[in-house]
């Protein structure tokens, strides 16, 4: 028995160390600038990113030699922009790291309040949660975010003349209007004026204030400039201008019935409302400005903000542009880069398929 648990034994060392071999087999170095070995472990950590993003449970033989050709080719990029002095500080790097998560949970938080919220969403701490999502932990996961930086610094700074004069022509905007034409459809929208006075420990004093606004701004609606931009906005009372879409959606959000909202769109332009009174405060609104509901055309400006259709068009299809024109230069860079002076694949054909098999 003793001698049959040896042998399992010893099998099973000589196993760990074959696939420990194996994982530091090298599959290419990259020599552009200071040598750089990418080994079959280096690649397995490099794929699990990108296993997870497109959720598979295992990679395709032609994907992982894909992802070797791009490993290799974010090398490149990396070695000639450390060539040219270009880098990025940790604080960039976690200001990024931080920004993508700011996004997603719509609050303006520090990396150690995310914590805080990552643990009472998910039960996890950040760093198991990162791992789960993106299979690297957090100290890799900011290494991979601060190559992205140099990266895009890299190509943009050896393009950035083209990037930056991409120009869209009147007719692109023209078409592209033409395609989304539906999706410039107006509901009946109103610009409201709304004061609000929290009614505080004194609501009898909080009253006054609304009734003295009130009367202010009935007196002279000129006053509204006043009223909004005065000092005790936002310290003893709120007001602002506001718009409004006629639709169910709209009435959700102010917590109204629909015939409440449908009796507010039954104003005519210039009523001020009487003070109401809520559970936390007094109110009253004025409505500025109606719009009916209609498809907006090329030159009519977007409610509730100063661009026109058109305007805002050329600047979603520049961008795109710019956007278009920089993953084109990335690609003919590494491409240029990416010879046999500057790379030397220690395995190719069946000596790679054979390193790949994991």
């Amino acid at each position: 028995m003793k001698k049959i648990i040896s042998k399992v034994v010893i099998t099973a060392v000589l196993a760990a160390s074959v696939f420990a071999q194996n994982d530091l087999q090298p599959l290419a170095i990259v020599k552009l600038n200071k040598p750089e070995t990418i080994t079959v472990s280096m690649l397995k950590s490099y794929s699990s990113y990108y296993q997870k993003q497109l959720r598979l449970e295992t990679l395709s033989l032609d994907q992982k030699k894909q992802l070797l050709d791009k490993y290799i080719r974010e090398k490149l990029v990396l070695q000639a922009a450390a060539k040219e002095g270009i880098s990025v500080t940790d604080t960039q790097v976690n200001e990024a790291f931080i920004n993508t998560f700011r996004q997603q949970i719509g609050q303006n938080v520090t990396e150690a309040q995310l914590s805080d919220v990552i643990k009472k969403q998910t039960g996890k701490t950040l760093d198991d949660y990162i791992k789960a999502v993106t299979g690297m932990s957090t100290v890799d996961f900011k290494k991979q975010l601060k190559n992205q930086i140099i990266i895009q610094q890299y190509v943009y700074a050896k393009n950035q003349d083209k990037i930056k004069n991409a120009e869209v022509s009147n007719e692109d905007i023209s078409k592209a209007y033409e395609m989304n034409k539906t999706k410039f459809a107006m509901n009946d929208t109103m610009k409201l004026f709304l004061v609000m006075v929290p009614k505080g420990s004194d609501e009898s004093a909080s009253k006054k204030l609304a009734e003295d606004l009130r009367s202010k701004y009935v007196a002279d609606k000129k006053n509204l400039t006043a009223i909004a931009n005065t000092p005790e906005n936002g310290k003893t009372y709120r007001a602002g201008e506001m718009m409004l879409e006629k639709s169910a959606d709209q009435a959700k959000v102010l917590g109204w019935s629909a015939d409440k909202i449908n009796e507010l769109f039954g104003k005519a332009e210039g009523f001020t409302s009487e003070l109401n009174t809520t559970e936390s405060d007094y109110q009253f609104y004025s409505v500025e400005k109606k719009f009916p509901s209609k498809i907006l055309g090329l030159n009519d400006v977007i409610p509730g903000s100063n661009s026109t259709v058109r305007e805002v068009l050329k600047q979603n299809l520049t961008a795109q542009k710019q956007s278009q024109l920089f993953s084109s230069a990335a690609t003919d860079m590494v491409k240029s880069l990416d010879n046999a002076t500057n790379v030397d694949r220690k395995k190719t054909g069946e000596a790679l398929d054979k390193a790949l098999s994991w």
